[in-house]
């Protein structure tokens, strides 16, 4: 690795960002109850929430991933056409704030799959429970942590599988040491130190880009323009997969499902200070 992106700086920063999380773990992890631990007392500001959410709901692999996707000149999700999925995403959520959240206040849910023992009997939520339990452990495990994982062996001149273990161990470790010890609260607020370190994150690399380019902001967005990338598709419905409606749709139930159906998430949202606060973390999440 060339530059000023060194093994020792990487291992610096990651060393400082988990010190930081398990700081934030002792802080907000302080004389918590079993409501605490499980429900944040339900105190949590909405603004927080939302703002924790947007972290929750952004896979490293897609962070990496995306940008080389939008950039293909074929294919799905080239130009705009991840931005109509986004687009969608509002439909969804306006759904999830008007529909679904309603329902799980009057029910006074704790848990998506309760829902699912009410209407479809014990047996039903355990299914939906496993199931959950099953995908976190496969759709997180792989793109943030071994993914994760995999990029700092990167960083060093002689990666393999023993150091990519040993990288694997030491952060489920470290994560499992700032959850354990203050529960969703404790989850929640350091997602959004995750999001605040997504959006720099975000800023950092296209400053970085345009530097390479000789180019500031306002001449990249010329640059996409230029090319052809900076467009809505409204061309043959039948035959183009990424034409806005089909791609606007998919985002909508993306959102609906990946969000409102799923306990990872909505259980940040439950734990606002009131229900319509509850219905305005949902609202905010999705504009952002």
């Amino acid at each position: 690795m060339t530059g000023t992106l060194t093994p020792t700086l990487v291992l610096i920063v990651l060393f400082l960002y988990f010190a930081m999380l398990v700081g934030v773990a002792l802080i907000t992890g302080r004389n918590v109850s079993n409501e605490g631990f499980f429900l944040a007392n339900r105190k949590v500001p909405w603004y927080v929430v939302a703002y924790a959410m947007i972290g929750t709901s952004i896979s490293g692999v897609t962070f990496i991933s995306v940008p080389g996707a939008v950039g293909l000149e074929s294919g799905l999700n080239r130009g705009f056409g991840y931005m109509q999925v986004v687009l969608g995403y509002l439909l969804g959520y306006l759904f999830i704030a008007t529909v679904l959240m309603p329902m799980y206040y009057r029910l006074n849910l704790t848990s998506i799959y309760g829902y699912l023992e009410r209407r479809l009997g014990y047996w039903s939520y355990k299914t939906g429970a496993g199931f959950f339990i099953l995908s976190r452990t496969f759709g997180s495990g792989y793109p943030d942590v071994f993914g994760g994982a995999c990029l700092t062996n990167l960083c060093f001149s002689t990666p393999g599988r023993a150091l990519c273990a040993h990288t694997v161990t030491l952060m489920m470790g470290l994560i499992y040491a700032y959850t354990f010890k203050g529960g969703l609260k404790t989850i929640i607020w350091t997602d959004t130190i995750m999001t605040t370190f997504f959006i720099a994150a975000v800023i950092f690399t296209v400053i970085t880009v345009g530097k390479a380019m000789h180019l500031d902001v306002g001449h990249l967005w010329g640059l996409c323009a230029t090319a052809g990338t900076a467009r809505f598709s409204f061309d043959n419905f039948f035959s183009d997969p990424n034409h806005f409606v089909k791609q606007f749709v998919s985002g909508a139930l993306i959102a609906i499902v990946m969000t409102g159906l799923d306990q990872d998430l909505m259980q940040k949202n439950w734990r606002a200070k009131t229900s319509g606060k509850r219905k305005r973390t949902c609202s905010s999440f999705a504009s952002t």
